[in-house]
């Protein structure tokens, strides 16, 4: 198994695609796959693009999407940019497949050829304008549950049918891109939601759907407002700009939070509303997002992790990057501080998708990682 990147920032397509050629041929010859990912100011040439890496490379499975942001060994947003990501995968199947908008799930056992014993993982792009990434996960989580599934909401566009779905030569504008990959490679999946917790834990002794009423029997709104009396000058400013709860995940004291907007509040009532389904007896905790929040939170999910990975994968989200943290390649550099300079690839997505406590969730201001190895047995 071998992984590289290559990189152009030329504001011309025709150089930049030639430039991403010429560092491939330096490292890659004979690639098994290519991921591409294409800032919009390359839209004119979007086809064109598809075609010339599938003629220089026709024993190559070319897959990838536009992106506001493009992440090869370098984070470049705002930009003219072009990534890509090669591999050669020796004793590795690929298994793409494309769905529609509105075209139902298929039996995905069925299409792929697959069963939960070949242990696949999956890549998956999609078109935010299309819908249906939460419906796609669900499916694919119930076929696979073990199955690890990393990926994000497609960038680079303003409106429907301004994004662009790379698969081979064909060009798509809209629906779910996918990628199940098995034999001789895993991907252990990395997630951080960027926040921390404030506050004590509760549990949710009373809900509806998302409404919360109360938490450890007690009103959710008071329990808000504790909580929020207790927080710091600063934490206070934070949580009133962007107030975020955490549901448990899990097993009950050993829960991994998964992060959600708090959307509402009836104060006469005692209510909160959450962006996300609630039970009872679920953990929920108030949570902040800063800077410092986020970084400490990828270094630990980091530091849980063998750094012994063939390469990377990385779809973080646009309210990340330069003008969140201030600096360039912020989590590009976290990733190579505990894993070493291994290729780093990926883009800046509208909405991240990744597993949390068993399930695989869209996320928003996430750093989902995909580390490839080889299978132990290899």
């Amino acid at each position: 198994m071998h992984w590289a990147t290559a990189l152009s920032t030329q504001s011309r397509s025709a150089m930049a695609i030639g430039e991403v050629l010429e560092q491939l041929r330096a490292d890659i010859d004979q690639p098994d796959l290519l991921l591409v990912f294409v800032s919009p100011h390359h839209s004119s040439l979007y086809e064109a693009l598809a075609r010339n890496l599938e003629r220089h490379h026709p024993q190559a499975l070319v897959l990838g999407c536009s992106a506001n942001g493009v992440i090869a060994d370098h984070e470049v947003e705002q930009q003219p940019v072009l990534g890509l990501i090669a591999a050669c995968l020796p004793d590795v199947g690929l298994r793409p497949f494309q769905l529609a908008a509105d075209e139902p799930m298929p039996d995905w056992r069925e299409l792929l050829q697959l069963e939960p014993e070949h242990e696949p993982s999956f890549l998956l792009f999609s078109d935010p304008f299309s819908g249906g990434s939460d419906k796609l996960l669900r499916s694919l989580d119930s076929s696979y549950p073990a199955a690890v599934k990393l990926g994000g909401l497609v960038s680079g566009g303003r409106a429907p049918g301004e994004h662009a779905l790379f698969l081979g030569s064909q060009l798509s504008t809209g629906g779910h891109l996918g990628l199940a990959l098995f034999g001789d490679i895993q991907i252990e999946p990395v997630v951080a939601q960027g926040c921390r917790g404030v506050g004590p834990a509760f549990r949710v002794t009373r809900c509806e759907d998302r409404l919360i009423h109360e938490l450890d029997g007690a009103p959710a709104h008071r329990v808000m407002g504790q909580v929020f009396t207790a927080m710091q000058p600063l934490e206070r400013q934070l949580f009133a700009a962007s107030a975020l709860v955490g549901l448990g995940m899990g097993e009950p004291g050993r829960e991994d939070f998964l992060i959600r907007h708090l959307i509402g509040a009836d104060p006469e009532h005692g209510l909160l509303a959450v962006a996300g389904q609630v039970h009872e007896g679920q953990a929920l905790r108030f949570h902040l997002r800063d800077q410092a929040a986020s970084t400490a939170d990828l270094r630990a999910r980091l530091g849980q992790v063998e750094p012994d990975a063939e390469a990377a994968l990385m779809f973080t989200c646009l309210g990340r990057g330069e003008g969140f943290y201030g600096q360039p390649d912020h989590d590009i550099g976290l990733v190579r501080e505990r894993l070493g300079d291994l290729p780093v690839g990926g883009f800046f997505c509208n909405g991240e998708l990744g597993p949390v406590g068993g399930r695989t969730w869209l996320h928003s201001y996430t750093s989902a990682l995909g580390l490839v190895r080889r299978r132990p047995w290899s």
